[in-house]
């Protein structure tokens, strides 16, 4: 045998295991795809399954894809907490998670060429921050509306009061 008809024998072989075992690694992923198996914690988001009865709570659950005690937990606030604490410490989280601005380039020097690799930053932890500051806001709205409306058997007026 010559050389160049080993080395494309080589070449086959090696391109059909290959392509055996992406076919068995896509039929694996597939299979992976439709189990979900329960108990674990990337299968229920926040406790949002759990949230099925009709009450407010769970609707914010839902609607924010995330609970209020995750919210608190990820502003670092207590239950309770004032609008300007939880504002303080959303603007603290979202600037120290954020892009930093980028150092000015040195004019002279060794490095007067090279630019900086450009800052990083979390897009995710953002929207965390983002998400946890919208639920807890959409909480104290309902808790201020409930406190607006009047018990229902109240009376409305006066009916049989003098006049």
């Amino acid at each position: 045998m010559s050389a160049p008809k080993i080395i494309i024998q080589i070449l086959v072989t090696g391109a059909q295991i290959f392509g055996k075992a992406l076919f068995e690694a896509g039929k694996q992923a597939a299979k992976n795809a439709k189990h979900t198996p329960q108990g674990v914690a990337g299968s229920d988001i926040a406790g949002v399954r759990n949230a099925t009865s009709g009450s407010l709570t769970d609707k914010l659950t839902r609607e924010h894809r995330m609970t209020l005690d995750e919210a608190h937990l990820i502003l670092n606030l207590k239950q309770g907490e004032t609008l300007e604490n939880v504002l303080k410490n959303y603007e603290h989280l979202l600037k120290v998670n954020g892009p930093r601005p980028a150092p000015a380039p040195p004019t002279t020097g060794t490095r007067a060429g090279k630019q900086p690799a450009p800052p990083t930053h979390s897009h995710y932890l953002q929207s965390k921050v983002v998400r946890a500051r919208e639920r807890i806001e959409a909480e104290m709205r309902v808790v201020k509306e409930e406190d607006l409306m009047p018990p229902s058997g109240s009376a409305q007026g006066n009916a049989g009061g003098p006049s």
